[in-house]
């Protein structure tokens, strides 16, 4: 029997809704999780909301037309995603050794999504369905790789994805109206080359958009790569962005300025799609994903993030400008978790890329765009931002009351740097979580100790994260409650040396008193300035050479040297590092 709740994945799902043909087919790499935290959900909701008829196949089989086919084909557009991941971080540890698990995955196995998977579902459409309907790209994958960049997994400097997956055109961050005006465009049969947010191959460029440095030059001189990615990094804003063209070959990439930003009551719209916030029956007979255990009770608050870590891609996804959703149609969301089966009275995190960046913004910024010499919080909080927490304050304790919930916690972590520059309700919002959304355990991200290496990664020094030990330490003590800190590392950061995290090590051990366990080897991964700093070995502002540790068993060994537990006195371990001092 079909189940109409979803959006169909076979042919019977189809026919029980009357339909003979799909106008979109979507294709992910991830299973087909109804959620909001899912790209691919969002968007065929998105466009079933608009009257359009949405399918989605998820984790095709590669190697036969059975999957691929089952819905026929569109009659507008495929729109092709490698997933919430991109697939090579999905597939790959940062050392390059192939992971066994995938939590978007039934059954949990990493048996499903190939390398690179948006190039190899557009190659699995044009194999089976010869001169199709346009291709479209979208997803992180596809927004991160959609200029030249560095790959870390081939070591070398990829062209565009358009090009390499042969696909007709990318639809970069988050693209709910891109994708719209694309699926009105196409079905009046207008060129849709002019869309926000789109990019596309051409042989004849517009002529009032920035140019880029060619493909085959940046590929050959890696300043010139540099100068490339600070221009395609300064173009990111709706508000300031031009367009951008790069030449592959006797081709160009068009990359049409990015899309606005979703209003208030856009971002309330979409959250109140009837999603399902489970796995299709069709994939879940296959075994449950693991994703669910995070997002199955989670509440995305905001979109977007100031805090532009150089390691981190959401800038360049999801924008620097942060949109948050308004308190009710929170509220409305957390009513609908505590009616569906399961729930146990815990929304397992209330937050989104920083928890305690929802309801302010900096007015400057909304009136006129990013500012391009300067970063909103690094590297110290700017006096125009005034972080207020007092939105999220009066949010939480509305979640409280709600008829069903025991817990609200804040487990996608803060900023706490943001909390002591809140001199009006930083205070009160640090109670607040400490008396009544941490679950034992709250995450936070120092990500190292040393300075040489945070201004790398375009982090806060240490000092504000002993003041906010301190604090919430006390408060703890004083509610009567064992909480504890969970403080996420990076080892083999471009810049940082053994020496550094030697230092990281003992910062731990006697001003945090902790042994860390959440540290994690940088992974390069496309379109961040860590990744730019990896694959060029120069700081990208003074173009001065900086140590990069590029060798696999090194970068393992300064995870170890921060992870590894000292051995007792008298225990064989302690013996055996003993006997390894002596000299013979």
């Amino acid at each position: 029997m079909s189940d109409t709740r979803f959006l169909p994945t076979t042919l019977e799902e189809m026919q029980a809704r009357g339909w003979d043909q799909l106008d979109v087919i979507l294709v992910s790499g991830d299973s087909y999780i109804d959620s909001p935290f899912i790209g691919a959900a969002v968007i065929g909701r998105v466009l079933e909301h608009a009257g359009f008829r949405v399918g989605i196949i998820a984790q095709p089989e590669i190697s036969s037309s059975a999957d691929i086919t089952r819905l026929g084909e569109p009659r507008l557009f495929w729109g092709v995603t490698g997933g919430s991941v991109d697939s090579m971080v999905t597939n790959y540890t940062a050392n390059k050794h192939r992971r066994r698990t995938d939590d978007y995955t039934p059954g949990g196995e990493n048996n499903r999504r190939p390398d690179r998977a948006t190039i190899a579902y557009t190659n699995l459409i044009r194999r089976f369905h010869k001169n199709t309907v346009p291709i479209v790209l979208g997803g992180i994958e596809a927004s991160l790789r959609r200029v030249a960049h560095y790959d870390y997994w081939s070591n070398s400097l990829r062209r565009s994805i358009l090009f390499d997956a042969k696909a007709d055109y990318i639809l970069y961050g988050m693209a709910e109206g891109s994708t719209l005006a694309l699926a009105h465009a196409l079905l009046a049969g207008d060129d849709p080359t002019s869309i926000r947010g789109l990019c596309y191959i051409t042989r004849q460029p517009p002529g009032h958009y920035l140019t880029l440095p060619d493909y085959e030059t940046v590929a050959a001189d890696k300043q010139a790569f540099i100068h490339m990615f600070h221009t395609f990094y300064e173009n990111n804003d709706p508000i300031t962005a031009k367009g951008l063209i790069q030449q592959h070959g006797d081709r160009f990439l068009v990359q049409n300025p990015p899309a606005l930003h979703a209003s208030q009551a856009e971002l309330d719209a979409v959250y109140a799609l009837p999603f399902q916030r489970v796995q299709h029956p069709y994939y879940e007979k296959y075994g449950p994903v693991r994703a669910l255990d995070t997002i199955g009770f989670s509440i995305s608050t905001h979109r977007g993030c100031y805090g532009e870590c150089n390691f981190c891609a959401i800038a360049v996804h999801e924008g620097r400008t942060v949109r948050w959703r308004s308190q009710d149609s929170i509220i409305k969301e957390a009513v609908f978790l505590t009616k569906m089966p399961g729930f146990k009275g815990y929304i397992t995190d209330v937050g989104g890329p920083t928890a305690n960046m929802y309801g302010f913004e900096c007015k400057k910024k909304l009136k006129s765009g990013v500012c391009v010499d300067k970063r909103c919080i690094y590297p110290e909080v700017c006096a125009a931002l005034k972080p207020d927490h007092q939105p999220q304050v009066e949010l939480l304790r509305k979640l409280r009351q709600i008829p069903g919930v025991k817990k609200a916690f804040v487990a996608s972590g803060i900023r706490y740097d943001m909390i002591a520059a809140d001199t009006a309700h930083g205070d009160e919002y640090m109670q607040e979580i400490v008396d009544h959304h941490v679950s034992g355990q709250l995450k936070v991200a120092p990500e190292h100790t040393e300075k040489s290496v945070l201004d790398k990664m375009g982090k806060p020094g240490h000092e504000s994260l002993v003041r906010f030990k301190e604090k919430f330490d006390a408060l703890s003590a004083r509610a009567g409650k064992k909480q504890f800190l969970t403080y996420y590392m990076i080892a083999a950061h471009p810049g940082c040396t053994e020496v550094d995290m030697h230092r990281l090590k003992r910062f731990a051990s006697q001003e945090l008193q902790i042994s860390p366990e959440q540290v994690q080897i940088f992974t390069p991964t496309p379109s961040t300035y860590s990744t730019l700093m990896y694959y060029t070995g120069l700081d990208p502002i003074s173009l001065e050479p900086i140590f990069v540790e590029r060798d696999p068993q090194r970068r393992e060994k300064q995870k170890q040297i921060v992870v590894e537990k000292a051995a007792e006195p008298g225990s064989r371990r302690s013996t055996l590092r003993a006997a390894g001092r002596r000299k013979y």
